[in-house]
Protein backbone atom coordinates (compact mmCIF):
# COMPACT_ATOMS: atom_id res chain seq x y z
CA UNK A 1 0.00 0.00 0.00
CA UNK A 2 1.45 3.52 -0.93
CA UNK A 3 0.34 5.07 1.94
CA UNK A 4 2.11 2.36 4.73
CA UNK A 5 5.34 4.41 5.47
CA UNK A 6 3.07 7.56 5.83
CA UNK A 7 0.60 6.04 7.79
CA UNK A 8 3.60 3.56 10.10
CA UNK A 9 5.03 6.99 10.70
CA UNK A 10 1.65 8.34 12.27
CA UNK A 11 1.03 5.15 14.53
CA UNK A 12 4.33 5.91 15.72
CA UNK A 13 3.99 9.66 16.27
CA UNK A 14 0.01 9.17 17.69
CA UNK A 15 0.94 6.96 20.22
CA UNK A 16 4.06 8.59 21.71
CA UNK A 17 1.97 11.59 21.87
CA UNK A 18 -1.05 9.69 23.72
CA UNK A 19 1.55 7.84 26.08
CA UNK A 20 2.93 11.31 26.50
CA UNK A 21 0.15 13.24 27.65
CA UNK A 22 -0.42 14.72 31.15
CA UNK A 23 -1.64 11.71 33.44
CA UNK A 24 -1.70 8.89 30.49
CA UNK A 25 0.89 6.04 31.14
CA UNK A 26 0.55 2.46 29.88
CA UNK A 27 -0.09 1.61 33.55
CA UNK A 28 -2.98 3.95 33.95
CA UNK A 29 -4.78 2.44 31.10
CA UNK A 30 -7.68 1.41 30.89
CA UNK A 31 -8.43 5.25 31.78
CA UNK A 32 -11.87 6.24 33.52
CA UNK A 33 -12.64 2.15 33.19
CA UNK A 34 -15.14 2.53 36.17
CA UNK A 35 -17.61 4.04 33.14
CA UNK A 36 -17.15 4.35 30.04
CA UNK A 37 -19.18 3.30 26.87
CA UNK A 38 -18.01 -0.03 25.60
CA UNK A 39 -20.70 -1.09 23.29
CA UNK A 40 -21.47 -3.43 20.15
CA UNK A 41 -24.28 -2.91 17.25
CA UNK A 42 -26.73 -5.81 16.34
CA UNK A 43 -27.81 -5.31 13.68
CA UNK A 44 -31.30 -7.29 11.95
CA UNK A 45 -31.46 -6.11 8.81
CA UNK A 46 -31.68 -8.60 6.16
CA UNK A 47 -30.13 -10.85 9.20
CA UNK A 48 -26.69 -9.72 9.10
CA UNK A 49 -25.78 -10.26 12.86
CA UNK A 50 -29.32 -12.10 14.30
CA UNK A 51 -31.02 -14.39 14.21
CA UNK A 52 -28.98 -16.03 11.49
CA UNK A 53 -31.87 -17.01 9.02
CA UNK A 54 -34.87 -16.48 9.16
CA UNK A 55 -37.73 -19.00 10.23
CA UNK A 56 -35.92 -20.10 13.61
CA UNK A 57 -38.22 -21.05 16.31
CA UNK A 58 -38.39 -19.02 19.18
CA UNK A 59 -36.23 -20.97 20.82
CA UNK A 60 -33.68 -21.11 18.77
CA UNK A 61 -34.00 -17.34 18.34
CA UNK A 62 -33.67 -16.36 21.88
CA UNK A 63 -30.63 -18.96 22.04
CA UNK A 64 -28.53 -17.06 19.60
CA UNK A 65 -29.78 -13.89 20.45
CA UNK A 66 -28.44 -14.58 24.17
CA UNK A 67 -25.41 -16.04 23.09
CA UNK A 68 -24.43 -12.72 21.40
CA UNK A 69 -25.17 -10.97 24.47
CA UNK A 70 -22.62 -13.15 26.63
CA UNK A 71 -19.70 -12.83 24.06
CA UNK A 72 -20.55 -8.79 24.62
CA UNK A 73 -19.95 -9.97 28.21
CA UNK A 74 -16.67 -12.11 27.48
CA UNK A 75 -15.11 -9.15 25.95
CA UNK A 76 -16.05 -6.90 28.81
CA UNK A 77 -18.35 -4.99 26.56
CA UNK A 78 -21.28 -2.99 28.57
CA UNK A 79 -23.52 -1.76 25.85
CA UNK A 80 -25.98 -3.10 22.89
CA UNK A 81 -27.64 -1.30 20.30
CA UNK A 82 -30.04 -3.46 19.19
CA UNK A 83 -31.93 -3.17 16.07
CA UNK A 84 -35.47 -3.51 16.30
CA UNK A 85 -36.63 -0.83 13.38
CA UNK A 86 -34.76 -2.05 10.21
CA UNK A 87 -37.44 -1.52 7.54
CA UNK A 88 -40.25 -0.24 8.67
CA UNK A 89 -41.18 -3.08 10.67
CA UNK A 90 -41.20 -4.71 13.94
CA UNK A 91 -39.33 -6.67 16.58
CA UNK A 92 -41.83 -5.97 19.59
CA UNK A 93 -45.71 -6.54 19.19
CA UNK A 94 -46.48 -3.27 17.49
CA UNK A 95 -49.66 -1.76 16.65
CA UNK A 96 -48.60 0.40 13.58
CA UNK A 97 -45.86 -1.81 12.07
CA UNK A 98 -45.71 -5.48 11.11
CA UNK A 99 -43.54 -7.91 12.40
CA UNK A 100 -40.73 -8.09 10.55
CA UNK A 101 -39.51 -10.14 7.94
CA UNK A 102 -36.30 -10.88 9.55
CA UNK A 103 -37.62 -13.13 11.95
CA UNK A 104 -39.90 -15.58 10.14
CA UNK A 105 -39.27 -14.81 6.87
CA UNK A 106 -42.70 -13.47 6.40
CA UNK A 107 -43.67 -10.07 7.14
CA UNK A 108 -46.26 -9.71 9.75
CA UNK A 109 -46.35 -13.31 10.94
CA UNK A 110 -45.94 -13.55 14.58
CA UNK A 111 -42.37 -15.29 16.02
CA UNK A 112 -44.40 -16.64 18.93
CA UNK A 113 -42.13 -14.12 20.79
CA UNK A 114 -41.06 -10.44 22.17
CA UNK A 115 -37.53 -10.16 21.08
CA UNK A 116 -37.57 -6.97 22.53
CA UNK A 117 -39.04 -7.31 25.88
CA UNK A 118 -36.80 -10.56 26.18
CA UNK A 119 -33.97 -8.23 24.99
CA UNK A 120 -33.98 -6.04 27.25
CA UNK A 121 -34.53 -8.34 30.39
CA UNK A 122 -31.57 -10.37 28.99
CA UNK A 123 -29.23 -7.80 28.78
CA UNK A 124 -29.97 -6.21 32.11
CA UNK A 125 -29.63 -9.47 33.83
CA UNK A 126 -26.00 -9.36 32.21
CA UNK A 127 -25.14 -6.29 33.50
CA UNK A 128 -25.93 -4.62 29.68
CA UNK A 129 -27.48 -2.10 28.45
CA UNK A 130 -30.29 -2.10 25.74
CA UNK A 131 -30.54 0.52 23.48
CA UNK A 132 -33.33 0.13 20.82
CA UNK A 133 -32.24 1.08 17.47
CA UNK A 134 -34.18 2.75 14.93
CA UNK A 135 -34.13 3.52 11.39
CA UNK A 136 -36.71 6.25 10.90
CA UNK A 137 -37.08 6.01 6.84
CA UNK A 138 -36.59 3.16 4.88
CA UNK A 139 -39.45 0.78 3.99
CA UNK A 140 -37.60 -2.00 2.17
CA UNK A 141 -34.71 -2.66 0.38
CA UNK A 142 -36.81 -3.13 -3.08
CA UNK A 143 -38.87 -1.09 -4.98
CA UNK A 144 -42.05 -3.20 -4.93
CA UNK A 145 -44.83 -2.34 -2.58
CA UNK A 146 -46.91 -4.92 -3.77
CA UNK A 147 -44.23 -7.78 -1.65
CA UNK A 148 -45.32 -5.47 1.55
CA UNK A 149 -47.84 -7.01 3.77
CA UNK A 150 -51.27 -5.58 2.71
CA UNK A 151 -51.72 -3.94 6.02
CA UNK A 152 -48.52 -2.43 5.99
CA UNK A 153 -48.81 1.32 6.47
CA UNK A 154 -46.30 2.24 3.24
CA UNK A 155 -49.24 0.51 0.63
CA UNK A 156 -52.28 2.42 2.82
CA UNK A 157 -50.41 5.74 2.01
CA UNK A 158 -48.86 5.39 -1.40
CA UNK A 159 -48.48 8.88 -1.05
CA UNK A 160 -46.13 8.70 1.63
CA UNK A 161 -43.59 6.40 -0.45
CA UNK A 162 -40.34 7.37 -2.85
CA UNK A 163 -38.94 4.32 -4.89
CA UNK A 164 -34.70 5.49 -4.57
CA UNK A 165 -31.80 3.81 -5.35
CA UNK A 166 -33.42 -0.01 -5.84
CA UNK A 167 -35.26 0.48 -2.24
CA UNK A 168 -38.04 2.78 -0.85
CA UNK A 169 -38.29 5.54 1.63
CA UNK A 170 -41.12 7.21 3.57
CA UNK A 171 -40.82 10.99 2.79
CA UNK A 172 -39.58 12.79 5.32
CA UNK A 173 -40.53 16.05 4.00
CA UNK A 174 -44.04 14.82 4.56
CA UNK A 175 -45.24 15.97 8.34
CA UNK A 176 -47.78 13.37 8.67
CA UNK A 177 -44.96 10.78 7.80
CA UNK A 178 -42.59 12.24 10.61
CA UNK A 179 -45.65 12.13 13.08
CA UNK A 180 -46.05 8.48 12.24
CA UNK A 181 -42.54 7.33 12.41
CA UNK A 182 -42.34 9.12 16.04
CA UNK A 183 -45.42 7.30 16.97
CA UNK A 184 -43.90 3.82 16.06
CA UNK A 185 -40.69 4.60 17.76
CA UNK A 186 -42.45 5.47 20.69
CA UNK A 187 -44.43 2.83 21.31
CA UNK A 188 -41.25 0.75 22.21
CA UNK A 189 -39.89 3.61 24.75
CA UNK A 190 -43.27 3.31 26.40
CA UNK A 191 -43.63 -0.24 26.46
CA UNK A 192 -40.08 -1.06 27.58
CA UNK A 193 -38.04 0.03 29.89
CA UNK A 194 -34.76 0.76 27.51
CA UNK A 195 -31.89 2.25 28.58
CA UNK A 196 -31.74 4.69 25.19
CA UNK A 197 -33.06 5.13 21.71
CA UNK A 198 -30.25 5.07 18.80
CA UNK A 199 -30.49 6.03 15.31
CA UNK A 200 -27.81 5.28 12.80
CA UNK A 201 -26.73 7.21 9.74
CA UNK A 202 -29.62 6.93 7.53
CA UNK A 203 -31.82 10.26 7.54
CA UNK A 204 -32.56 11.10 3.82
CA UNK A 205 -30.67 8.53 1.39
CA UNK A 206 -27.04 8.14 0.65
CA UNK A 207 -26.72 9.58 -2.86
CA UNK A 208 -27.02 7.34 -5.82
CA UNK A 209 -25.73 8.70 -9.08
CA UNK A 210 -28.27 9.64 -12.03
CA UNK A 211 -31.49 9.32 -9.22
CA UNK A 212 -33.52 12.14 -8.03
CA UNK A 213 -35.36 11.55 -4.73
CA UNK A 214 -38.39 12.79 -5.86
CA UNK A 215 -39.91 15.17 -3.09
CA UNK A 216 -41.10 17.64 -5.32
CA UNK A 217 -44.61 17.58 -4.21
CA UNK A 218 -43.72 17.45 -0.33
CA UNK A 219 -41.56 20.22 -1.55
CA UNK A 220 -44.39 22.46 -2.81
CA UNK A 221 -46.77 21.94 -0.30
CA UNK A 222 -44.07 22.27 3.03
CA UNK A 223 -41.27 24.25 1.36
CA UNK A 224 -42.14 27.99 1.00
CA UNK A 225 -40.84 29.44 4.01
CA UNK A 226 -37.49 28.04 3.39
CA UNK A 227 -34.41 29.72 0.95
CA UNK A 228 -33.87 25.94 -1.00
CA UNK A 229 -34.63 22.77 -0.86
CA UNK A 230 -31.61 21.36 0.89
CA UNK A 231 -32.65 23.77 3.94
CA UNK A 232 -36.03 22.77 3.88
CA UNK A 233 -34.88 18.78 3.98
CA UNK A 234 -32.36 20.00 6.73
CA UNK A 235 -35.33 21.33 8.87
CA UNK A 236 -37.59 17.80 8.37
CA UNK A 237 -34.66 16.35 9.89
CA UNK A 238 -34.12 18.23 12.86
CA UNK A 239 -37.23 18.34 13.81
CA UNK A 240 -37.35 14.41 13.72
CA UNK A 241 -34.33 14.97 15.92
CA UNK A 242 -35.86 17.47 18.56
CA UNK A 243 -39.80 16.14 18.54
CA UNK A 244 -38.35 12.16 18.70
CA UNK A 245 -35.85 14.11 21.90
CA UNK A 246 -39.01 15.95 23.63
CA UNK A 247 -41.11 12.45 23.40
CA UNK A 248 -39.01 9.92 24.60
CA UNK A 249 -38.22 12.67 28.12
CA UNK A 250 -42.01 12.67 28.07
CA UNK A 251 -42.68 9.05 27.99
CA UNK A 252 -39.69 7.89 30.13
CA UNK A 253 -37.64 10.68 31.62
CA UNK A 254 -33.78 9.67 32.31
CA UNK A 255 -34.42 7.21 28.68
CA UNK A 256 -30.67 8.64 26.13
CA UNK A 257 -31.35 9.64 23.06
CA UNK A 258 -28.31 8.63 20.86
CA UNK A 259 -27.14 9.26 17.02
CA UNK A 260 -24.32 7.25 14.85
CA UNK A 261 -23.79 9.38 12.15
CA UNK A 262 -21.80 8.87 9.70
CA UNK A 263 -18.34 10.43 10.57
CA UNK A 264 -17.66 13.63 8.02
CA UNK A 265 -20.19 16.57 8.59
CA UNK A 266 -18.53 18.66 6.08
CA UNK A 267 -14.94 18.78 4.62
CA UNK A 268 -13.22 21.72 5.54
CA UNK A 269 -12.37 22.67 1.92
CA UNK A 270 -16.87 22.76 1.69
CA UNK A 271 -17.13 24.64 5.18
CA UNK A 272 -14.00 26.14 7.09
CA UNK A 273 -15.84 24.50 10.21
CA UNK A 274 -15.80 21.35 8.58
CA UNK A 275 -13.16 18.60 9.46
CA UNK A 276 -9.74 18.24 7.14
CA UNK A 277 -10.80 15.40 5.29
CA UNK A 278 -11.55 13.95 1.62
CA UNK A 279 -14.89 12.24 2.30
CA UNK A 280 -16.99 11.57 -1.18
CA UNK A 281 -19.87 12.18 1.54
CA UNK A 282 -20.84 14.75 3.81
CA UNK A 283 -24.07 14.70 6.01
CA UNK A 284 -24.67 18.34 5.69
CA UNK A 285 -24.93 18.32 2.13
CA UNK A 286 -25.72 14.60 1.36
CA UNK A 287 -27.99 13.06 3.91
CA UNK A 288 -29.21 16.60 5.29
CA UNK A 289 -28.23 15.84 8.40
CA UNK A 290 -26.99 18.48 10.31
CA UNK A 291 -24.86 16.68 12.94
CA UNK A 292 -22.35 19.22 14.17
CA UNK A 293 -25.71 21.55 15.30
CA UNK A 294 -27.59 18.36 16.88
CA UNK A 295 -24.09 17.65 18.92
CA UNK A 296 -23.72 21.95 19.79
CA UNK A 297 -27.06 22.52 21.02
CA UNK A 298 -27.20 18.94 22.78
CA UNK A 299 -30.62 18.26 21.12
CA UNK A 300 -29.03 14.59 21.77
CA UNK A 301 -27.33 12.57 24.36
CA UNK A 302 -24.53 11.27 23.10
CA UNK A 303 -23.16 11.24 19.44
CA UNK A 304 -20.99 8.21 18.03
CA UNK A 305 -19.39 8.85 14.73
CA UNK A 306 -18.85 5.92 12.66
CA UNK A 307 -14.99 6.70 12.43
CA UNK A 308 -14.47 3.51 9.68
CA UNK A 309 -10.82 4.45 8.44
CA UNK A 310 -7.59 3.36 9.75
CA UNK A 311 -5.16 5.78 10.85
CA UNK A 312 -3.52 7.66 7.91
CA UNK A 313 -5.99 6.80 5.46
CA UNK A 314 -5.69 9.73 3.20
CA UNK A 315 -9.39 10.68 2.66
CA UNK A 316 -10.76 10.89 6.15
CA UNK A 317 -7.92 10.01 8.32
CA UNK A 318 -9.11 8.47 12.10
CA UNK A 319 -6.86 10.71 13.96
CA UNK A 320 -8.07 14.02 12.25
CA UNK A 321 -11.95 12.76 12.41
CA UNK A 322 -11.85 11.97 16.35
CA UNK A 323 -9.57 15.38 16.76
CA UNK A 324 -12.46 16.92 15.03
CA UNK A 325 -15.30 15.39 16.71
CA UNK A 326 -13.89 16.16 19.98
CA UNK A 327 -13.93 19.62 19.33
CA UNK A 328 -17.53 19.55 18.55
CA UNK A 329 -18.41 17.82 21.43
CA UNK A 330 -16.09 20.06 23.87
CA UNK A 331 -18.17 21.95 26.44
CA UNK A 332 -21.90 21.12 24.17
CA UNK A 333 -23.18 18.15 27.19
CA UNK A 334 -23.52 15.52 24.18
CA UNK A 335 -21.51 13.02 24.68
CA UNK A 336 -19.18 11.46 22.30
CA UNK A 337 -18.29 7.98 21.88
CA UNK A 338 -16.09 6.49 18.57
CA UNK A 339 -17.53 4.10 16.24
CA UNK A 340 -15.42 1.47 15.19
CA UNK A 341 -14.98 -0.84 11.61
CA UNK A 342 -14.57 -4.05 13.81
CA UNK A 343 -15.72 -5.76 10.39
CA UNK A 344 -12.68 -4.58 8.48
CA UNK A 345 -10.15 -6.43 10.76
CA UNK A 346 -9.17 -9.29 8.53
CA UNK A 347 -11.38 -8.50 5.79
CA UNK A 348 -10.62 -9.35 2.18
CA UNK A 349 -9.97 -6.07 0.54
CA UNK A 350 -9.93 -4.05 3.74
CA UNK A 351 -6.18 -1.86 3.56
CA UNK A 352 -3.34 -3.32 4.96
CA UNK A 353 -3.99 -1.67 7.84
CA UNK A 354 -6.64 -3.68 8.53
CA UNK A 355 -4.94 -6.86 8.53
CA UNK A 356 -2.90 -6.00 11.69
CA UNK A 357 -4.71 -7.10 14.85
CA UNK A 358 -3.18 -4.15 16.54
CA UNK A 359 -5.09 -1.46 14.50
CA UNK A 360 -7.95 -0.88 16.62
CA UNK A 361 -5.96 -0.85 19.51
CA UNK A 362 -4.15 2.20 18.75
CA UNK A 363 -7.17 3.56 17.63
CA UNK A 364 -8.06 3.54 21.53
CA UNK A 365 -4.57 4.61 22.12
CA UNK A 366 -4.97 7.69 19.90
CA UNK A 367 -8.14 8.55 21.66
CA UNK A 368 -7.31 8.11 25.31
CA UNK A 369 -6.25 11.16 25.70
CA UNK A 370 -9.11 13.42 24.64
CA UNK A 371 -11.09 13.77 27.46
CA UNK A 372 -14.52 14.52 25.62
CA UNK A 373 -14.23 10.87 24.61
CA UNK A 374 -16.22 8.43 26.84
CA UNK A 375 -15.56 4.93 25.04
CA UNK A 376 -15.99 3.08 21.58
CA UNK A 377 -18.87 0.95 19.90
CA UNK A 378 -18.31 -1.80 17.15
CA UNK A 379 -19.48 -3.13 15.02
CA UNK A 380 -20.81 -5.67 14.44
CA UNK A 381 -22.14 -8.13 17.22
CA UNK A 382 -21.06 -11.09 14.69
CA UNK A 383 -17.90 -10.09 14.20
CA UNK A 384 -17.34 -9.10 18.04
CA UNK A 385 -18.35 -12.85 18.04
CA UNK A 386 -15.93 -14.06 15.70
CA UNK A 387 -13.06 -11.90 15.91
CA UNK A 388 -10.71 -13.62 13.13
CA UNK A 389 -7.96 -12.00 13.71
CA UNK A 390 -8.08 -11.25 17.27
CA UNK A 391 -8.49 -7.55 16.96
CA UNK A 392 -10.89 -7.56 19.78
CA UNK A 393 -9.01 -9.47 22.11
CA UNK A 394 -6.31 -7.46 21.20
CA UNK A 395 -8.48 -4.08 22.41
CA UNK A 396 -9.85 -6.06 25.82
CA UNK A 397 -6.05 -6.61 26.49
CA UNK A 398 -4.47 -3.58 26.02
CA UNK A 399 -7.26 -1.67 27.23
CA UNK A 400 -10.18 -3.55 28.75
CA UNK A 401 -8.72 -5.41 31.29
CA UNK A 402 -10.86 -4.17 33.74
CA UNK A 403 -14.51 -4.54 33.55
CA UNK A 404 -16.60 -1.14 33.19
CA UNK A 405 -20.26 0.31 34.29
CA UNK A 406 -22.08 1.42 30.96
CA UNK A 407 -22.94 5.59 30.77
CA UNK A 408 -26.24 6.54 32.47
Amino acid sequence: MAQMSRRAFAVAALSTLALAAPGVTAAARPRRAATEMRGMWLATVSNRDWPSRTGLSASAQRKELTALFDKAVDYRLNTVMFQVRPTADSFWPSPHEPWSQYLTGTQGKNPGWDPLGTAVEEAHARGLHLHAWFNPYRIANHTDPGKLVASHPARKHPDWVVPYGGKLYYNPGIPAVRAFVEQAILDAVAKYPVDAVHFDDYFYPYPVAGQTFDDDDAFDTHGGDFSSRAAWRRDNIDKLVTETAAGIRKLRPGTRFGISPFAVWRNATTDSRGSDTKAGVETYDDLYADTRKWVQKNWIDYVVPQVYWQIGNAAADYAKVVDWWAGVAKGSGTRLYIGEALYRAGAAGAPSAWQDPAELSRHLTLAAPYTQVGGHVYFAAQDVAADPIGALSRVVADHYRQSALPPS
